[in-house]
């Protein structure tokens, strides 16, 4: 089952020497910046630049030339039709990056390591050791997202929308990064463009996955949430955005995971999936919830209350 999934990726990938790449970007005396940091903050980054590019596109959209109203009349016009300003989604990004922290951090504490860290406190704290769950990077996101959308007074799921539109950048980032530090590697397989990663103790050849996941949660997330948005209007239903990263990542972490090493001190649970794809469930199903939901509410008159602002 493995190696027939690996084999839609030949045409693509077809034979790849593993490339040694210091996993230091830059050092500067005791300053270290390495290329797993720079992901991170390039994901957030070029995220906050798209996402306050798509906030300007739908102001115009929905208002025409705004380059003529006085910076507070612009931004009062921009409010009164339900949008987001640009000093928005600044101002948004604080909260993502709490939420990526603290919601990565202690997902891998309590899904992947609780009894580690029960017993060992003090290593929570140490994110450098490395350690880090998507999964609980996206609640931490969810969170920090409904808190700000509230205390702004605007749709929780629209705003959600908008952070799914740029999540992919992030992602696709942050799998190349685990590539260039060699982790997070594949199952021993004998497929053309197998690699022997160096920091595998077994030296066997394996499915470079973190390309894998690069490309279905990076480069094909991307791309179908962008023509969601703007071939078929997906940010007029607040939610349905939301929906399809939700199902799109889960279907994409479900299909990588058969061709990705499980963490050995978990290895293959209920049904021989891994932690990930069992995570990964639930994303499929509340996605596709959120996607028919959506629409649902769509199609209904006035369904938005008083204070339900999109984005």
């Amino acid at each position: 089952m493995p190696d027939l999934i690996a084999n839609l990726f030949s045409p693509l990938l077809l034979v790849i020497a593993y490339p040694k790449i210091d996993p230091i970007a830059l050092e500067l005396g005791p300053l270290v910046i390495r290329w797993y940091a720079l992901a991170y903050v390039g994901g957030l980054v070029i995220g906050w630049w798209y996402i306050r590019r798509i906030v300007d596109q739908r102001a115009r959209a929905k208002l025409g030339n705004l380059d003529k109203l006085p910076e507070k009349g612009r931004t009062a016009a921009i409010r009164r039709a339900g949008i987001l300003t640009k000093q928005d989604v600044d101002d948004a990004v604080f909260w993502v990056t709490l939420g990526v922290i603290l919601g990565g951090r202690l997902g891998y504490v309590f899904f992947y390591k609780p009894v580690h860290f029960f017993n060992n406190p003090e290593e929570i704290i140490q994110i450098w050791g490395g350690g880090m769950s998507f999964h609980g990077g996206l609640l931490g996101v969810i969170l920090a997202m409904l808190i700000f959308a509230l205390r702004r007074k605007l749709s929780p799921l629209s705003v959600a929308d908008l952070g799914a539109c740029a999540t992919p950048i992030g992602l696709g980032l942050g799998r190349l990064a685990n590539f260039v530090n060699g982790e997070l590697w594949g199952r021993t397989t004998d497929v053309s463009w197998a690699m022997v990663f160096p920091s595998d103790p077994s030296r066997l050849p394996r499915h470079p996955s973190q390309l894998y996941e690069a490309f279905l949660e990076g480069i094909v997330l991307f791309t179908m949430l962008w023509i969601v948005r703007t071939r078929f209007r997906g940010l007029d239903r607040p939610g349905e955005i939301g929906g399809w990263f939700l199902a799109g990542y889960g279907v994409a972490r479900f299909t990588v995971e058969f061709m990705r090493q499980p963490d050995a001190h978990l290895g293959l649970l209920w049904f021989d999936l891994s932690m990930g794809q069992l995570l990964s469930i639930p994303l499929i199903l509340f996605g596709a919830y959120q996607i028919w939901r959506a629409r649902v509410r769509a199609a209904r008159p006035n369904v938005a209350g008083p204070g339900a602002a999109g984005a």
